[in-house]
């Protein structure tokens, strides 16, 4: 890091929250658990001190300003997850053949989908858990990426083909996202 830079962003870890600059890994521990987020790819330069985290993008150019924003929101995202952690709800939505959704190991089976004889299995990613209660999904995780991708995975793998969308309504919907168990 040069010195004729300054620091654009800076994220407080708050109380129970410790992190680590390995590389370009960071790892954020928390009272919920761990996230660590690879920055390969993001033009900024990480570092950890008196209780911050320290982001400074590469140039002064636009571009990797702008990204240094992104990694900043990455950073809060991580620390928040930590601490309160994220919650999306999902509806099983189904007009005539009745879904079945199980969990099996750190896979989602949705069974008797539209009358299919083979049931439609999404994974589970990172550290997230998944529970069906009902005619509802909850999926909790730390990691705001890891919660959001199960969910669009889950919502994917029930999309109707070569139907008409306003008339064959059925599959797996999120209708509800909470920061905090």
């Amino acid at each position: 890091m040069s010195t004729d830079q300054e620091v654009v962003h800076s994220q407080e870890l708050g109380e129970g929250v410790t992190a680590s600059v390995s590389g370009r890994i960071l790892t954020v521990k928390g009272p919920l658990g761990t996230v660590k987020k690879n920055f390969d790819r993001i033009n900024v330069n990480l570092e950890v001190k008196d209780g911050k985290v320290l982001l400074t993008p590469y140039t002064d150019k636009k571009k990797d300003v702008v990204s240094s924003n992104t990694a900043s929101s990455l950073v809060r995202n991580i620390i928040f997850g930590v601490t309160k952690g994220y919650t999306y709800k999902l509806k099983i939505v189904f007009a005539h053949f009745p879904v079945t959704v199980k969990v099996k190991g750190r896979n989602v089976n949705v069974e008797n989908f539209v009358g299919e004889r083979s049931a439609r299995v999404t994974d589970i990613l990172g550290d997230c858990k998944v529970s069906v209660e009902g005619d509802d999904i909850i999926i909790k995780g730390v990691s705001l990426e890891d919660v959001g991708q199960t969910a669009a995975n889950l919502e994917q793998a029930t999309k109707i083909k070569r139907k008409d969308q306003r008339i064959f309504l059925d599959g797996i919907y999120v209708y509800e996202k909470i920061k905090g168990w």
